[in-house]
């Protein structure tokens, strides 16, 4: 299993929003001894010098091989949290997108890899289902309640 851990600095990430009616097509995220903890939007860093709507577009090409449409204007949050003892900091720029006609369109879940090689999981999650007792956090905090508030389906 791939151990990650945040690094000691500000990280901003450009993160999408694809939706399957009220599922939201996200990263399961475990703890190192291998137990679901929570799930995350796709995406990842912004480099210095790129826009954060061109490290989307990069991300998904990346990891999933797809294409996305960004549908609005993103949304801006920042997390601060805490991952297997470890501190860390990010700025989020949050897109709705779209994603292409596919295999995705079928599939409950896909595989991928992050930069790092390690494996990932994809899976549509329906938005009730997260942040409540028996389901799995989303991640950031305080995510739920931004989409469920005018930022969703």
């Amino acid at each position: 299993m791939h151990v990650w851990r945040p690094p000691p600095e500000i990280r901003v990430k450009a993160l999408g929003l694809p939706w399957r009616g009220r599922r939201l097509l996200v990263a399961e995220v475990y703890t190192d001894a291998g137990r679901l903890k929570g799930v995350r939007p796709l995406g990842g860093s912004v480099a210095f010098g790129e826009r954060a709507e061109q490290a989307l577009l990069r991300e998904f090409e990346e990891e999933l091989g797809l294409t996305v449409r960004i549908l609005d204007p993103p949304f801006i949050m920042e997390n601060l949290y805490v991952h297997e003892g470890s501190p860390g900091h990010e700025v989020l720029f949050l897109f709705p997108v779209a994603l292409p006609p596919g295999p995705l369109d079928t599939l409950e879940s896909v595989v991928f890899h992050e930069d790092s090689g390690a494996p990932c999981v994809a899976r549509w999650y329906d938005l009730e289902d997260l942040d409540r007792d028996g389901g799995p956090e989303l991640f950031p905090v305080g995510l739920k309640a931004r989409l469920l508030a005018g930022g969703g389906p």
